[in-house]
């Protein structure tokens, strides 16, 4: 089992690597940082800056790895404490598996910016990429003139995050010998709540140091 924890999860982060450096280079980010930081900096101090994220990127990709593992951890224990409310009993590890099987939904996302910003919104800043989060809310909104504090939870607000849901629901039903609708309704009363609690915070971090 724990074997193959290891290889989804070395998967996943190798996956979510690749992805980060594709979308790096094909939507020119060092262009980016360069027209971004103009007026603030000057232009050596801006090749010095983009020298050193060159140099020390291997610590972004550790830094994925480190996120990956606390997040999908900590997501396998909450709803680990749901099934054990809802009289169901799962091992923690296979729960974690099946959380590393679902977090290849998120993979999508910077696939669907590359190909939007590659093909159809060809002129765009940093903060266009950054902000932009495929099939959100806040795509529909918008994010100029809104306070950053919104940000955050409009973006949460995507059928990724609802795919993710209505997968786990699915495979938790499956290994709880119930059903979907089931599996869908753990998933909502243990991750559900935790993930309101994290976009709570951020909202409030955002809006106390912006």
């Amino acid at each position: 089992m724990f074997k193959s924890i290891f290889s989804k999860f070395f998967l996943l982060t190798i996956s979510l690597i690749l992805i980060s450096e594709l979308l790096k280079s094909f939507l020119h980010f060092d262009t980016l940082f360069y027209n971004s930081l103009s007026e603030q900096l000057t232009s050596e101090e801006i090749e010095n800056f983009i020298g050193l994220q060159k140099k020390w990127g291997w610590i972004g990709h550790f830094t994925i790895a480190i996120l990956l593992l606390v997040k999908t951890f900590l997501i396998s224990t909450f709803i680990y404490i749901g099934l054990f409310f809802s009289n169901k009993d799962l091992k923690l590890k296979l729960i974690w598996k099946i959380v590393l099987k679902a977090e290849f939904i998120f993979l999508l996302v910077p696939l669907f910016k590359i190909i939007w910003f590659y093909f159809f919104q060809i002129n765009y800043t940093l903060e266009d990429v950054q902000y932009f989060y495929p099939f959100s809310a806040l795509n529909i909104i918008g994010y100029e003139n809104l306070e950053p504090w919104y940000i955050y939870p409009l973006q949460t607000l995507n059928l990724f995050e609802l795919g993710y849901w209505l997968y786990l629901g699915y495979l938790i039903g499956k290994e709880t010998e119930t059903n979907m609708d089931k599996g869908f309704k753990i998933v909502a009363s243990s991750y559900g709540p935790a993930l309101l609690l994290w976009v709570v915070t951020i909202m409030f971090f955002t809006l106390n140091y912006s």
